[in-house]
């Protein structure tokens, strides 16, 4: 009975990926939950030091906790009111906005999925939501900075295009804007979407379609045991009415459905596997964007150690086309996770044994590495409110030179708020205390023959990296450590 009622699908937003019917973590169980350590660490003084300047705002694009976003672009969006003219003082003195892109030196934010989004009341008070567009250049001198910054969607009078010339208060306001949309992407999307929702679905879809016996179950286990847990959590407390994003998030608990359902809408399997994802979004012509490298380095472990174990059970395609509950099973993903969405390109079977192997490191990453880059680092840049607001007070301004030095604070959320939102932020900031590294495995069945070589191979490999990376990190002003092997978990438990 219990196994039946952990294994039935449940419905937490329309348009979302499905999730486990369950209201309680109590009936879980040791194999999948976890208890949690408290460690503290910020580079607070940094960030409080340099959150105005334009290197560290692009800094925090590629590097920061939602990496995710940027991407490079050889054409201006239509609606993004930017020529060549207002943006020439900020590109070399030879070259030109058009050469600039056609070099692969610029890049993009674009949060048109706020667009429109009802933004939340915050202690009686309407909070609002901007849907910027922010154009990025990365310079000869191995910089990437913000060289144009538009509000809104819908090009017009009222939405101008600010500048780093402007006003210093207007130049400012508009990154912090920008910041707070990024703030809600990263928490609904990055996060919860890309991370916890998609690696329930994972767990119930093996809980309920692969036996314990299947060697698919035995490896993917140890990366989905604990998702439940805080999944069911999460949606009780966080996202429940007088949780955190109800009380002091500027996207409450009318925008979460919203966000979420267009999310799964333009999710795309490529964004999902990063060589993938960094050649398209143009992160592997930035040298300074250690997400990029350090996750390729960690994929690349894992496809290698998930290629092992599934030549160790499949001889050949046919071994994987005909099996029927690894084929039942990559189905109710489909199905249940992509909502039986072809567009967004995942696999709706598999035909190869390299589609499986694909889509299985696609998993355990996500479940291990993407969650320890968005989740472990997002005290460190969001401590200090002005540098990624929760919310915003006053509106977007619509002309430039209506704000004041004075003014900007008053943009941001009020002090009870934002002491609820750091108050969650240290608590999911938090590795559990039974913190088990990534590809450490208790289970028995790892510990002998060929598959204890192929763990033993992994293990010696994510070892070199994780040195590979300190070494990189004590050159570093500001070191990104966050996709250090001996920092990700194993799986999702925070």
């Amino acid at each position: 009975m219990l196994f039946f009622f952990i294994c039935r699908w449940g419905t937490f937003v329309e348009g979302g990926p499905h999730c486990a019917d369950m209201t309680s973590v109590t009936a879980l169980g040791p194999n999948l939950s976890y208890i949690r350590q408290r460690i503290f660490f910020s580079p607070i003084e940094y960030v409080q030091a340099h959150w105005k300047e334009d290197a560290f705002f692009g800094y925090q694009c590629i590097n920061g906790c939602n990496p995710l976003c940027i991407r490079q672009i050889h054409n201006l969006p239509p609606n993004l009111s930017v020529t060549s003219e207002m943006v020439r003082p900020f590109l070399p003195e030879d070259s030109s906005l058009g050469q600039e892109m056609e070099r692969g030196r610029v890049y993009l934010l674009d949060y048109e999925i706020l667009d429109q989004l009802p933004a939340n009341t915050i202690n009686d008070k309407q909070s609002y939501l901007a849907a910027p567009l922010c154009l990025l250049h990365y310079s000869q001198q191995g910089e990437l900075k913000p060289i144009a910054i538009q509000l809104q969607q819908a090009p017009g009078p009222q939405n101008p295009v600010f500048l780093p010339s402007d006003s210093a208060p207007d130049w400012l306001l508009a990154k912090m804007w920008v910041r707070n949309s990024d703030f809600q992407v990263h928490q609904l999307l990055s996060h919860f979407l890309r991370t916890h929702l998609f690696g329930e679905v994972c767990c119930t879809a093996t809980l309920r379609q692969l036996p314990e016996i299947h060697p698919l179950h035995q490896l993917l286990m140890p990366h989905l045991r604990s998702t439940l847990q805080i999944n069911i959590q999460a949606r009780f407390t966080l996202l429940a009415t007088k949780g955190v994003f109800d009380k002091s998030i500027g996207c409450g608990l009318e925008a979460i459905p919203l966000l979420l359902a267009r999310g799964t809408q333009r999710l795309r399997y490529s964004s999902m596997c990063v060589p993938d994802d960094v050649k398209i979004r143009g992160l592997d012509a930035l040298p300074i964007c250690y997400y990029a490298q350090d996750a390729l380095r960690v994929w690349d472990a894992l496809h290698r150690f998930v290629a092992g174990w599934i030549r160790l059970y499949y001889c050949s395609d046919e071994d994987v086309q005909h099996d029927c509950e690894l084929q039942n099973w990559i189905w109710e993903i489909f199905t249940e996770g992509f909502l039986g969405l072809s567009h967004i390109g995942a696999p709706q079977s598999f035909q190869t044994a390299a589609e499986l192997c694909k889509f299985v490191t696609m998993v355990i990453f996500s479940c291990s590495a993407l969650h320890s880059a968005v989740n472990f680092s997002q005290l460190d840049f969001n401590i200090w409110i002005p540098n990624s607001p929760a919310a915003m007070s006053r509106p977007p301004s619509q002309t430039k030179g209506s704000v004041s030095e004075e003014d900007i604070f008053s943009f941001l959320p009020e002090v009870n708020s934002s002491c609820h939102v750091l108050s969650i932020l240290s608590l999911l900031s938090q590795p559990a205390i039974d913190f088990v590294p990534l590809c450490h495995y208790n289970e028995w069945y790892f510990s002998s023959g060929a598959i204890a070589k192929l763990v033993e191979e992994v293990r010696r490999e994510l070892k070199t990296l994780a040195k590979d990376i300190t070494d990189r990190n004590s050159q570093l002003e500001l070191p990104y450590p966050y996709l250090s092997p001996d920092r990700i978990e194993n799986s999702v438990t925070i």
